[in-house]
């Protein structure tokens, strides 16, 4: 990073480290702190750092969206920076409709408008859930709606009989159903929305495919750069804890058994690191493919020797070992299991 990129990280960490308050943001009724993300969005702008100035935003880019991302990942802090932010905002700019970038992406860069995308179905991402028929009525569920409980706009992804295409859709008219649904990681908001027979704006581009393509990677990148920062934050909890717990009268980090395993753990977070700022990099196929796979691993392998070397108390509710762990593992299924990334590409050698 260079220097603005370590300020900007240095800004939001010390932000978040003075204001957030993860329990208060999981027990809230949105699911995340709506003090905290207004400091975010008014005093360091994080919501339009990689919109175009051209539609309300800063212009920055996705390396400085991601290093956000990774710092919101450290702290497990809930905030629509993934959901809306970086899928929402990022999939209006990839589709490419003039007037609907400059409808909603200046509120989505303001932080006033939230946008959820209504992509996967039960089985997953690979195909939507929603279909349009030939009026351009949408029906269907769309399943693993991140900010999909209290977005403003919906983007949904459906299939028609041409292949896909992206419509803008208003949720309180009716034929809208949205309803939250229980997931094994309490600092992510996933929703099930049903639409029947319900009219969307239809967003005009060029090669939807194409579009969906570059969604899907920006997804994967920004995904792996989250979970890096939980990992980064679970192996630094493990070490901090390692240093103070005593046992035969010794600290257990002293312990050469314990000092491998946390060797290797420190590997994978770099290692990892060094997948996810690629992906950023170079938005290739690959290279988010690679990312995805790779921090997922990682992430879980961090956080379950995270509860490991705790012992008995990473699985209390007061201390948030467990929070990682469930973190980990659920972000490892989204946008796609990391084995489906594996066989996509190695049927494609």
């Amino acid at each position: 990073m260079n220097d603005e990129q370590r300020e900007l990280a240095s800004t939001v960490r010390a932000l978040v480290a003075k204001h957030a308050s993860l329990r208060k943001a999981i027990e809230s009724d949105t699911g995340y702190d709506d003090n905290l993300w207004r400091m975010l969005c008014d005093q360091v702008g994080v919501a339009g750092l990689a919109i175009p100035e051209e539609f309300g935003g800063i212009g920055a880019g996705l390396v400085e969206s991601h290093i956000v991302v990774e710092e919101l990942g450290r702290t497990l802090v809930p905030t629509p920076m993934l959901d809306s932010v970086v899928l929402g905002g990022q999939t209006i700019l990839a589709v490419g409709d003039h007037d609907a970038c400059e409808r909603l992406l200046p509120g989505i860069a303001e932080g006033t408008t939230t946008a959820a995308v209504c992509w996967a179905g039960k089985s997953g991402w690979t195909v939507p859930a929603v279909t349009a028929d030939r009026d351009g009525l949408l029906s269907g569920t769309a399943s693993y709606v991140l900010g999909g409980h209290i977005a403003d706009v919906l983007i949904v992804i459906a299939s028609t009989d041409e292949g896909i295409a992206f419509f803008e859709v208003d949720p309180s008219q009716d034929g809208v159903v949205r309803r939250q649904r229980r997931a094994m990681d309490p600092t992510r908001r996933l929703s099930e929305i049903e639409f029947t027979n319900v009219e969307g704006r239809l967003l005009h581009t060029s090669d939807p495919a194409t579009a969906l393509d570059r969604i899907r990677n920006i997804a994967c990148a920004a995904l792996a750069a989250e979970q890096v920062g939980g990992a980064d934050r679970a192996l630094a909890m493990t070490v901090e804890y390692a240093k103070d717990r005593k046992q035969f009268g010794r600290a257990i980090g002293s312990f050469q058994a314990l000092k491998h395993r946390m060797a290797d753990l420190h590997v994978l977070v770099e290692s990892a690191r060094a997948a996810s700022d690629l992906a950023t990099a170079t938005l290739d196929p690959a290279d988010c493919a690679t990312a995805k796979v790779w921090c997922s691993d990682a992430f879980s392998q961090v956080a379950a020797e995270a509860i490991q070397l705790h012992g008995g108390i990473a699985i209390t509710w007061e201390h948030d070992a467990h929070l990682y762990f469930k973190r980990a593992h659920g972000s490892a299924e989204l946008f796609g299991r990391p084995e489906e990334y594996v066989r996509r590409f190695a049927h494609s050698v």
